[in-house]
């Protein structure tokens, strides 16, 4: 079966870190792009950053670049994202995504940025 599993949400104040991992199970995870998304309140899930397969290629959206870092451990099978120098706005679930047909998303973990 295939699944993710995302966790390492919680509350974090203003300019805090957080690191999420999302698990992956049921499938050979190297073969596969992954994904980061996020969905605030009230607003259209996003893509937050994309990792290849090898690790060789990482991309992020222009809000995030420089704060925060995508990575993976084929090992594991764990993607990760490192998330530094919060701000409110990146409050939101957060969701772990194959690149698939069909895609395969995870239950995502909330992130909460707040004083």
């Amino acid at each position: 079966q295939v699944q993710l599993v995302e966790s390492g949400g919680g509350l974090v104040q203003p300019g805090g870190s957080l690191r999420l991992s999302c698990v992956a199970s049921g499938f050979t995870f190297s073969r596969y792009v992954m994904r980061w998304y996020r969905q605030a309140p009230g607003k259209e899930r996003e893509l937050v950053a994309s990792i290849s397969r090898y690790s060789e290629t990482a991309d992020y959206t222009s809000t995030v670049k420089g704060r925060f870092i995508i990575s993976r451990d084929n090992a594991k099978t764990t993607v990760y994202l490192q998330m530094n120098s919060l701000k409110p706005e990146d409050t939101a679930v957060y969701y772990c995504y194959r690149e698939s047909l069909p895609p395969t998303w995870g239950k995502g973990t909330l992130v909460t940025v707040s004083s």
